[in-house]
C-alpha cells in the first residue's frame, strides 16, 4: 500500500529543474503580492525617506508599478481617514508599516497595528482612520492597478454586531 510517506526524495532536488517553477519576476496570487508587501515592509530603507506628514490631507506616493498592480504608501496623522469607500474593480492588499490604523466595516472595528494585513476584493467597503495619537504609515497594493475609488455613506461602515473576539 502506497501512502504520503513512501516519498523519498533521492540526490540532490536542485538536479531536476522541470519539476521546480521558476522564479516569476512580478506576483501573481494573493500570496505572492502578501508577500511582496511583506518584504517591502521589512525593507526600511527602501520607503521610510519617502514618508512625508500633511496635516490637510493624507500624503501618498506610487512606489512601484508591475504588470496590471501597483504599490502606494500612505501616511496618516492622527485624525486623518479616507472615508467610506471601496476600490472598484481592483482587489488589494493593506499593510501597516508604522503606527495604527482603525478600519471600519459594516461587520465591526478592527486595529491594525504595525505589521497587519488586511486582503480585501473588489466592491469591499471599508473606512480606514488614524484614531491613534501617533502618525501612522501604510502600504497599497491593487490589482488591477486602481482607477477608482468611489465614495459611500456613513452608514456602509457602521457596525450592525459586534464582531466575535476570534475575528478581531
Amino acid at each position: 500500500m502506497n501512502s504520503d510517506n513512501d516519498l523519498q526524495i533521492a540526490g540532490d532536488l536542485l538536479e531536476v529543474p522541470h519539476l521546480l517553477q521558476p522564479p516569476r519576476e512580478h506576483p501573481v496570487t494573493v500570496a505572492e503580492f502578501a508577500g511582496l508587501a511583506r518584504a517591502v515592509a521589512a525593507d526600511r530603507d527602501r520607503w521610510a525617506d519617502l514618508v512625508r506628514y500633511d496635516a490637510t490631507t493624507r500624503w501618498y506616493h506610487r512606489l512601484r508599478t508591475g504588470p496590471g498592480y501597483e504599490v502606494w504608501l500612505l501616511s496618516w496623522v492622527p485624525g486623518q481617514g479616507s472615508g467610506p469607500h471601496d476600490h472598484g474593480r481592483s482587489s488589494g492588499i493593506l499593510t501597516v508599516l508604522e503606527g495604527t490604523l482603525t478600519e471600519r466595516t459594516d461587520r465591526g472595528t478592527r486595529t491594525l497595528t504595525a505589521g497587519a494585513q488586511r486582503v480585501f476584493a473588489p466592491g469591499y467597503v471599508h473606512d480606514v482612520v488614524n484614531d491613534a495619537l501617533e502618525p501612522a504609515v501604510s502600504l497599497h497594493i491593487y490589482y488591477p492597478g486602481l482607477t477608482e475609488m468611489p465614495m459611500h455613506t456613513a452608514q456602509h461602515c457602521e457596525a450592525r454586531t459586534e464582531p466575535s473576539p476570534a475575528a478581531v
